[in-house]
């Protein structure tokens, strides 16, 4: 059954005055097309497929020279006695210039985080934990004064003593701070029970 389609084509008579009807290549082709329309390029879509493009690729460029810039210039201060150029990390603490008050400076330090963080802010104590929390800001400074001080003129026993008292009056003034919010809670709370 099975025969080679070029031995069948080959016997079979060429009928010459077999044609086509009219007009069949071009119903043909119709046909054709319709089946499988022409893709049209868009101009419009690969000019935005480039513009995206170039965008992003600034982009990435300007990231990454953002990232591998140098970093900024850190200020320096200007010490007023000698003229001198020092950085704050140039600044020794305490603990770093008198290696035996080093457990001093980390009591005190430890003891006003830890009372600090024990303290819970609401709407009704707000006003009086910023008042607190402003003087703890101003002896902060005084303190780094004190600090730059000592790093200056190297240790005396005044600037010593200074530095210790500063940090015994923050504490003493974080536990006040503790105290009057006891004292206002309890008023709250007994007003609330009246």
């Amino acid at each position: 059954m099975a025969q080679d389609l070029r031995n069948l084509f080959g016997e079979d008579p060429k009928n010459s005055d077999i044609k086509m009807s009219e007009g069949h290549d071009a119903r043909f082709l119709q046909k054709l097309n319709e089946e499988f329309p022409k893709k049209k390029s868009n101009n419009r879509f690969s000019f935005l497929n480039i513009a995206a493009s170039v965008i992003v690729l600034l982009g990435l460029s300007y990231g990454a020279f953002q990232f591998f810039q140098k970093p900024p210039v850190i200020p320096t201060e200007v010490v007023e006695n000698n003229d001198v150029i020092e950085s704050k990390d140039d600044i020794k603490s305490l603990g770093e210039v008198v290696p035996d008050l080093q457990k001093v400076e980390d009591y005190y330090l430890a003891s006003i985080n830890l009372e600090l963080s024990k303290v819970e802010l609401t709407l009704e104590n707000k006003e009086l934990v910023d008042g607190y929390i402003l003087r703890l800001k101003e002896l902060n400074e005084e303190y780094d004064k004190l600090t730059i001080e000592l790093n200056e003129n190297g240790p005396n026993e005044a600037t010593l003593d200074a530095l210790i008292d500063n940090l015994k009056f923050r504490l003493n003034l974080v536990m006040r701070l503790k105290e009057k919010l006891q004292e206002f809670n309890d008023d709250s709370f007994s007003e609330a029970h009246i």
